[in-house]
């Protein structure tokens, strides 16, 4: 990544280290194929000394995204056991996502 177009995100409850060209898999969000959007949750730009960071937000700061796809993630099985009751219990879970991509970091 290069030293000034690099930023921390925030989206979805999680953070995220992108630059211009990165591809994210993040919660899922209402936005169509193809659409552009504004992130306002920056956290920090830049790297080195010419870092801003915020306080919580950096003031003025927008990543620029695309949303390329969305998707749902791998199935994952939730089994609770308890020996010697006869209790078991099987639940499985997907997780959507909408996979981004970082077009452009002005702070």
């Amino acid at each position: 990544m290069s030293e000034l177009n690099q930023a921390i995100i925030r989206t979805g409850g999680k953070q995220y280290r992108v630059a211009p060209g990165t591809i994210l898999k993040v919660e899922k969000l209402p936005n169509e194929v193809g659409a552009s959007f504004d992130i306002e949750d920056v956290l920090l730009v830049g790297s080195g000394e010419n870092a801003k960071i915020g306080t919580p937000r950096v003031e003025g700061a927008k990543v620029r995204a695309e949303v390329v796809s969305h998707g749902r993630g791998p199935k994952l099985i939730i089994y609770k056991y308890r020996k010697r009751q006869s209790s078991r219990r099987k639940q499985g879970h997907r997780q959507a996502y909408t996979e981004i991509k970082i077009v452009e970091i002005s702070a």
